[in-house]
C-alpha cells in the first residue's frame, strides 16, 4: 500500500449518526494510552495527523480518516481510563458498540493491546464485543520498542493465551496477532498486507453490521 492522500473526513459524536459509508472501513480500538493515535499515525505516514487529546479519556469521537480515497481507517474512542466517570465510559461502550453493530462498510477490526500488560478485563470484553458483531479480531501488540526483541514470542504468547482463556467467545478461533513499534515501524507491513488482502475481495457490505 501506498499513501498518497490523507483526509480526516468524518467526526462522529456521541449521539451522531453511523454514517452509511461509501468507502470500505477498517476500525482499530483499544484503551486509552495503548499508542492507537500513534499507530495511526504510523499507517497514515504522518508524524501527528491523527487526532489526540490533551488529556487521556477526552476524546469521545469516532474518527473517519479517508485514505488515498480507497477506504477509511476508523479511529474509536479509547476505553477503560480509570478516571473517567461511569457515565462517560458507559458512553464510549455503548457508542463503539453501535459502531461495529451498524456501519455496513466495515470489513475488520484491529484490537490494540499493550505488548508490557495482560490484556485488561475490557480489553476482552472488546474482544468478546468484536466476536459478537462477526467480526475476527486482528490482535496488535503496541509499544514493542519497549521490551527486548527476544521477549516478543513470550508476550505476543501471553497476550493470545489470556484473550482466548478469558474470552467468552474466543476459545477456539483462529486469532492473529501482530507486534508494532511506533519508533521502527516494524509490524507496518504486515498491517498494509492484510489491509490489501481486504481490498482486493468483493467488499462485503450487511445491512446491521458485522454478520458476514
Amino acid at each position: 500500500m501506498v499513501i498518497k492522500t490523507v483526509n480526516l473526513e468524518i467526526v462522529c459524536g456521541v449521539t451522531s449518526r453511523i454514517p452509511e459509508g461509501r468507502l470500505p472501513e477498517f476500525a482499530f480500538a483499544g484503551k486509552s494510552n495503548v499508542g492507537k493515535s500513534t499507530l495511526i499515525n504510523g499507517l497514515m505516514n504522518r508524524k501527528a495527523y491523527a487526532r489526540t487529546s490533551a488529556q487521556p479519556g477526552k476524546t469521545q469521537t469516532i474518527n473517519y480518516y479517508n485514505i488515498n480515497d480507497e477506504l477509511f481507517l476508523v479511529d474509536l474512542p479509547g476505553y477503560g481510563y480509570t478516571k473517567a466517570n461511569v457515565q462517560v465510559r458507559e458512553q464510549w461502550g455503548r457508542m463503539i458498540e453501535r459502531y461495529l453493530h451498524t456501519s455496513r462498510k466495515l470489513q475488520a477490526v484491529f484490537l490494540l493491546v499493550d505488548i508490557r500488560h495482560e490484556p485488561s478485563a475490557n480489553d476482552v470484553q472488546m474482544f468478546d464485543w468484536m466476536l459478537e458483531a462477526g467480526y475476527q479480531p486482528i490482535v496488535i501488540a503496541t509499544k514493542a520498542d519497549k521490551i527486548k526483541r527476544s521477549q516478543l514470542q513470550k508476550q505476543t504468547a501471553m497476550i493470545r493465551r489470556t484473550l482466548k482463556e478469558k474470552s467468552a467467545r474466543g476459545a477456539d478461533i483462529s486469532l492473529d496477532l501482530l507486534p508494532y513499534s511506533g519508533e521502527t515501524k516494524m509490524g507496518r507491513e504486515e498491517i498494509y498486507a492484510i489491509l490489501d488482502r481486504f481490498l482486493e475481495q468483493p467488499e462485503t457490505e450487511t445491512e446491521d453490521g458485522g454478520e458476514q
